[in-house]
Order: structure tokens, then sequence, then C-alpha cells
């Protein structure tokens, strides 16, 4: 007689990347309860109440997108659903997306303590993958606000836009008090990015335990730098297209922002900072400038996967604007090195999906200035690294470190980002193999075109199982959403939450 099955779904001959290993082992995977419960050369299907062959496929931990923009650009609840389906299309099954009051979102001022109940209950049974949220105080009174955040509703992670004390998110804006919804006599300056590193400093204080999984992203851009050539570059004819808006945002804006907010991080004893969409060898430089002068703060640095396909030249033109934008070549292939050389701790998408018709102006289509910035691209962040990871001579399990295992360490997703037991069972199975043209016909996206249109790539997701249920299947998505809510606060009580 057969033996009474003990797991819920066994992948045989499954190719395991795993992180913290050098190897890529043919191994057997058995999920129980939602987690990875047996991993072994040879697991007996007789265990199993459902059986995969996997046939050779390479299999990576989910991939946490650490950085995503959901309702943005439409109704958060809508957005949810279609670009959690691009998501999960992509191999992503962890959606870390930031967020803030003001225009855009939810189009709301005031306090989180009515704005993000409200995000939490639009994003409830809309998101096909597991999804988080990082935030931005914006107001002065969302200072204060940042413990009951993290201690009612699990947040660890906040988020400075630093060129937002004198541009808007597509411009030169004076009126930012109105963009941002909040009062006349507020400010949103470098004061107020001491204040919110302080209160950060205070909660890593008050949660010891939990200290190294709280933390601060910023956008390192400054207002002043963007303004004036923005106005220089907008006068000069022979700059055009990504070009143009490269050369109006220019490196050394990012280098110089890093630099303020690294002092300000050391001024404040603000241990943890994450350093976002790094996009030079300006910022880079700064960035690592900037951790050995300070080498007591844990500083951590992201590229998008837009920023390492695309460069200036891009056929694509103004779909792939973006901030801060997309550079040279040059800066493409310094940013390729720094990924190699292990400078860089996690990749991602940046997604913020931005519908054709928001996207480039009716009136004057072609206008780089016109166009809005942002685009999705989650879709295409496992296969856009692989594809190009690969030509380098970058390794699969380095992949897995900087796709899944650093993001979920940094954020407090201690369940996420490995292929090992009692981890939960995300898994993406990736033909390394196969390649195929980006089309933005093909993706579950909403936004109708991609900045990556017509570019070939070589490894194609063809599996994506959530807590070990399978939700895409070879072009299709399974089921109705079963993404969860991550609250990340550590060292509390149960009865907290």
């Amino acid at each position: 007689m057969s033996e009474t099955p003990t797991l819920d779904r066994l992948i045989k001959n499954v190719r395991v990347v795993r992180p913290l290993q050098v190897s890529v082992d043919r191994l057997d995977i058995g999920i129980k309860g939602g987690k990875f419960s047996q991993i072994a050369p040879e697991i007996s299907p007789d265990q199993a109440k459902e059986v995969m062959d996997a046939k050779n496929l390479l299999g990576f931990p989910g991939i946490v997108d650490a950085h995503m923009h959901i309702g943005i650009y439409q109704p958060l609840d809508q957005d949810a659903i279609a670009e959690s389906q691009a998501a999960a299309m992509g191999g992503v099954t962890t959606s870390l997306n930031y967020i803030r009051t003001g225009q855009y979102y939810l189009n709301k001022g005031g306090s989180y303590r009515e704005f993000f109940p409200e995000v939490l209950a639009r994003s409830n049974g809309n998101f096909y993958v597991d999804y988080g949220y990082h935030i931005a105080p914006i107001a002065p009174q969302h200072i204060d606000e940042m413990q009951w955040l993290y201690e009612e509703h699990g947040v660890a992670s906040f988020k400075i836009f630093m060129f937002y004390g004198g541009y808007g998110l597509h411009g030169l804006s004076n009126q930012q008090n109105l963009f941002l919804m909040i009062n006349p006599d507020d400010r949103y300056d470098f004061a107020h990015f001491e204040f919110i590193m302080r209160s950060l400093s205070q909660l890593r204080e008050r949660y010891p335990a939990a200290q190294d999984s709280i933390s601060l992203s910023l956008h390192c851009e400054i207002a002043d730098i963007l303004n004036a050539y923005t106005k220089i570059v907008q006068q000069d004819t022979t700059l055009t297209g990504l070009n143009a808006y490269s050369a109006a945002r220019p490196p050394h804006s990012e280098g110089l922002a890093i630099c303020i907010a690294s002092y300000l991080a050391h001024e404040t004893n603000c241990g943890n900072i994450n350093l976002l969409h790094l996009s030079s060898r300006k910022a880079v430089e700064a960035a690592l400038m900037m951790q050995a002068t300070f080498p007591h703060i844990n500083f951590k640095r992201e590229v998008t996967v837009g920023h390492l396909l695309l460069d200036v030249d891009a056929p694509t033109g103004k779909w792939a604007k973006v901030n801060p934008p997309i550079r040279p070549r040059a800066d493409v292939e310094y940013l390729w090195n720094a990924v190699l050389q292990n400078q860089i701790d996690w990749i991602v998408s940046d997604h913020a999906c931005c519908a054709a018709e928001q996207k480039a102006s009716l009136s004057d289509p072609d206008n780089i200035w016109l166009a809005k910035s942002g685009f999705g691209g989650t879709e295409y962040l496992l296969s856009g690294v692989v594809s190009e990871g690969s030509k380098r001579g970058m390794s699969y399990n380095q992949m897995a470190r900087l796709l899944s295992w650093n993001p979920a360490q940094r954020f407090g997703l201690a369940q996420k980002g490995d292929i090992a037991v009692g981890y939960d069972a995300d898994l993406v199975l990736l033909d390394p193999h196969e390649t195929f043209v980006v089309r933005a016909a093909e993706s579950l996206s909403q936004q109708g075109y991609t900045p990556f249109e017509g570019m070939e790539l070589t490894g194609r997701v063809k599996h994506t199982f959530l807590r070990g249920n399978l939700i895409y299947d070879r072009g299709q998505i399974i089921g109705s959403p079963q993404g969860q809510y991550l609250r990340r606060s550590l060292g509390l009580s149960p009865e907290t939450f």
C-alpha cells in the first residue's frame, strides 16, 4: 500500500538556486501548509497530494520587488489587481510599495491614522502577490505617527523624496504645499528630513530586537540643481528626448543629495539608510564615499532593472522617462560593474504603471518635458537580470541574493527570500534558455506600452508559486487574488495586532 500523503505539493527535478549557496543543485521540493517542508535529491511522489515535474527548470526563491508604486496614476484597488498580476508574471511574489499623502495616490492629505487604513482597505483582496508598504512622512504630524504606523500596522520602512522641497513629481513647482497637501506654514525641507531621521532613530532604540529591519529610504536628487539645469537644457535645442532629460537632472544632483543625506544620518544616528535607484557613476561613487566616511551607518544601495537595461538612446524614448533619469551607456555599464563587484545590495523594478494616455501629452506627444515620469517593469525584473547578468558572468546565486534574500532581510521579511525548510513556499520556475522579445501586448499590466519594447531577453518565467499555491502558469494567472498584507513589526506582543 502507498503511504498516506504528508505533503500538499511536490515539485520534482528543480535546479534550485539558493542565495547563500554557490551551487545550483537538482532537488525535489516538498511543500506543506504554505511552507517549504522537505528539500532533498529524491522525494517519493507517494508523499504528496499533488506532484509536478519541473523538468530541470531553474527554481529561484520568489522575487521580492522592494520598490514598487501601486495606485500612483490610477485607483489603488484597480492598480493592485492588474499590476500584481504583472508581478506574478515576472516571478515576483512579494511587492513592497512606496506611498505617501498628497496629490496622486489617494489625492488626500491629513493624518496617516485616517489615510493608511484606507490604503489597506483598498488593498485587501486585490493583490495576487504578498504585499507591504513603505511610507513617506510628508507633514510634520506624520513624524509623530511613525511609531503608531510601526506598532499598529507593521510599517518598518519610511521614505524621503529629497527633491520635493521645490520640485514636483514632474517639474518645477512654486506650489509645493498644494502638491503635498500640507499646511501653508509647513516645510518639506532638510530640517524636516532631519526630524524624520531622529524619529526613526528613536524607534530603533525603542525596539532593539527589530532595529536591523527599521530603515529609511531616500530618493536622492536636489531640487535647486534640477530647477537650474532644466532651465538651461530647455534652451539648448541640440539636446532632445532622454538625453535632454538626463542633462536636466544631472548625476551630480544625485551625488550631492547622497552626501547631504548621509551627513544627516550621521548627525541623527539614523543607522539604516537605503539609497534608492542609483542611476549613475557619480551617484554610486558618492554612495561608496559616504560608506567609507560613515562606516557606522548601515547603508544599502539599490539599482533598478530599468537603469540596467536602458540608456538615453533607447528607441522607446519618452516611454522610458523616469526619475532619476535613464543615463548614457557609460553609466549603465558602471552600474553593472558595481553590481558584479557586490557594491549594490538589491535590484528592483520601481514599477509605477502610467497608462499611455497619461504618459504622453496628447497635444505634443513627442515632447519629453510634457511626458509623465515613471513606468512599469516588474514583469521583466527577473528575466532582465538573468538575461543581462548571465552575459556578464553573474551567478544565479548572486541574482537570488540581489532579487530575493537581501531585500527580504533588510525589510524584515524573515519568511521570504530563500528556498529553505520553514520559509514561505514562494518559488519561481524559469527556463534560462528560452529567448523572447518583450511586447507590451503580452504583458498583464494595464500600462499599454513598455520602455523595453522590442528588447530580446533570455530567461523566461514559466511558473510562479505563492506560499505553495500556483498563481501564474505559462502566460496565465491562476485563481483569485491570494496576496496577504505583510506586517513587519518585530518584538511586539501578539495582542498588539
